[in-house]
């Protein structure tokens, strides 16, 4: 289980959040909302360990993430705004790297396989940067097919996707939450993912509410 007490998050002299308590089940979801600027981002890098909080901690079953180090790394996955692959490699070659990475042991069939569920068949093998940027998207989002770490953290991962890519991408979520896998997510976009009885935080009020 996750859980966030009292934190508290700053970007330069300006305080984005303060106070802030929540938790995470396995197989449930936490949609993060918010106006721009009022630290959604910020939130999701704190609790992937890429942004140090002013005070308060972020659990995992019961310890600290920090104490954890790589026990925790290893159980969590990130995608943020930027895809975060490299434009001289292909997606092959990129979901190579990235499941070296996390340390998933895949098969080359299997990398096949979730780029052609990805929609990416015939674009297997070409460098990324002659790519469009939905289908840059979508070789980033292929590293969550190979992956089996138990947290998902998703900012703005619907961002370039078209209408199939969004309702697949929806059925790749739900299947790990199914599974009994955690996801964080921020979307601006309405999606029927957030729209059911799930877990919503909305940061940028006076007073956040625990959830």
């Amino acid at each position: 289980m996750l859980e966030i007490t009292n934190l508290t998050c700053s970007r330069g002299d300006r305080q984005l959040f303060t106070g802030l308590n929540f938790s995470l089940k396995p197989g449930s979801l936490l949609y993060v909302e918010g106006r721009n600027g009022t630290g959604k981002s910020t939130l999701l890098r704190a609790i992937c360990g890429l942004f140090l909080a002013d005070s308060g901690d972020i659990l995992w079953d019961g310890k600290n993430t920090q104490s954890l180090a790589e026990d925790y790394t290893k159980e969590v996955v990130y995608l943020g705004h930027h895809n975060g692959i490299k434009d001289d490699l292909s997606g092959l070659e990129n979901l190579r790297i990235s499941t070296v990475l996390d340390g998933d042991d895949v098969t080359e069939e299997q990398i096949w396989n979730a780029l052609k569920k990805m929609g990416l068949k015939g674009f297997e093998d070409l460098p990324t940067k002659v790519l469009s940027q939905g289908q840059k998207r979508r070789v980033a989002l292929a590293r969550l097919l190979l992956n089996s770490s138990k947290l998902w953290i998703l900012d703005e991962p619907f961002t370039a996707l078209d209408v199939a890519a969004v309702d697949l991408l929806q059925s790749v979520i739900a299947d790990h939450i199914s599974k009994g896998g955690m996801v964080v997510l921020t979307t601006h976009q309405e999606v029927a993912l957030t729209a059911g009885q799930i877990q919503r935080l909305e940061l940028g009020k006076k007073k956040n509410k625990n959830v």
